[in-house]
């Protein structure tokens, strides 16, 4: 299962799990504009989901397990960002907003595919965080509050279900050349973090063994002071 796979890091990385023979549950709100880009490519299902909604999340998983029989593993990449929301705003509508889609919807996906990921024995959960939930560097307290928070989850869910073979991943890049990054001019996109070569690092997290997982990736496109 991948959110937001119809473009991005989502579409990079579902061609690359496409590529090494996973059967995909795609997540997205429009689930007909995805058809352009993978055609009618077997074993992939195309799922309407909104972050906002509970219900679709539940359609989605339970529409995952019943199609599959299964699952194996849930890849959280949708996610927002809004102008900075800094400490002294005191408008939180986009605060609001970036949690509900960075926080809340993956913490549901995570807790309606436990039960399926559980009987795996070796679930996989790739949260994608960002460089944010590590250290704050700029004004937008509100974003990073947001990843810290995706990073929590992930060592939750890597506590909850450690027993049952689940291992949980947070993949947290500095700048990556999508959509989100379109408007950065600090930095050249051809510098940035390329999507397909972070699908490659959650490929990795999604295929690594029990005893040999990764619980943080903090990847880099510059010097980082931290690490």
């Amino acid at each position: 299962m991948i959110s937001g796979a119809n473009r991005g890091i989502g579409l990079a990385v579902a061609r690359r799990l496409l590529k090494g023979g996973a059967k995909l549950s795609l997540g997205m709100r429009d689930e007909m504009a995805a058809t352009s880009q993978f055609g009618d490519a077997q074993d992939i299902i195309l799922n309407r989901y909104h972050a906002h909604d509970v219900d679709s999340a539940q359609r989605w998983v339970e529409n995952t397990a019943s199609t599959f029989g299964k699952i194996d593993g849930l890849v959280n990449n949708a996610g927002i960002s809004q102008p900075a929301v800094s400490l002294m705003d005191d408008d939180e509508t986009r605060l609001d907003e970036m949690w509900a889609v960075n926080v809340k919807g993956p913490t549901r996906l995570t807790r309606f595919a436990m039960p399926y990921l559980a009987k795996s024995g070796s679930g996989r959960v790739v949260n994608v965080a960002s460089l944010s939930g590590k250290r704050v560097k700029n004004d937008n307290m509100g974003y990073a509050m947001t990843k810290f928070a995706v990073v929590a989850l992930t060592h939750a869910t890597r506590r909850q279900g450690w027993d049952q073979g689940i291992r949980a991943t947070a993949i947290c890049p500095s700048f990556v050349r999508t959509d989100m990054t379109s408007d950065v001019n600090r930095v050249d996109p051809n510098e940035m973090i390329q999507p397909q070569d972070l699908a490659e690092l959650i490929h990795t997290a999604l295929t690594l063994p029990n005893n040999a997982v990764m619980a943080e990736m903090l990847v880099n496109y510059t010097l980082e002071d931290m690490f």
